[in-house]
């Protein structure tokens, strides 16, 4: 007897051009899940070191508003990447319930 189809639609952590989702359909063990889990960990790390570098700025007293503008707006990338990954993640945890 073979094993159930655990075929599932992920959540891919890019969007398309025009700003639509990406999904991808299979089981979580191919190549652009992989990339995906790859994407994700990067994307994580990267956010990581820009609250680290946000603190010190803030820690600033001489900071000025331009860097505070430009930190607010690679704040604002990294969390919309973040939130995805988040959202990406917690739609996979349904499968691992079952």
């Amino acid at each position: 007897m073979s094993a159930p189809n655990r075929s599932t639609m992920r959540l891919l952590p890019w969007t398309r051009e025009d700003g639509a989702p990406c999904y991808v359909v299979g089981d979580g063990d191919g190549a652009v899940s992989r990339m995906a889990d790859e994407v994700e960990a990067v994307q994580l790390a990267m956010s990581a070191q820009l609250v680290e570098h946000a603190e010190h700025l803030l820690a600033d007293p001489e900071a000025g508003r331009e860097e505070a503008r430009y930190l607010a707006g690679c704040l604002c990338s990294a969390l919309t990447d973040v939130l995805r990954v988040a959202e990406a993640r917690g739609g996979r945890l349904g499968d691992c319930r079952e």
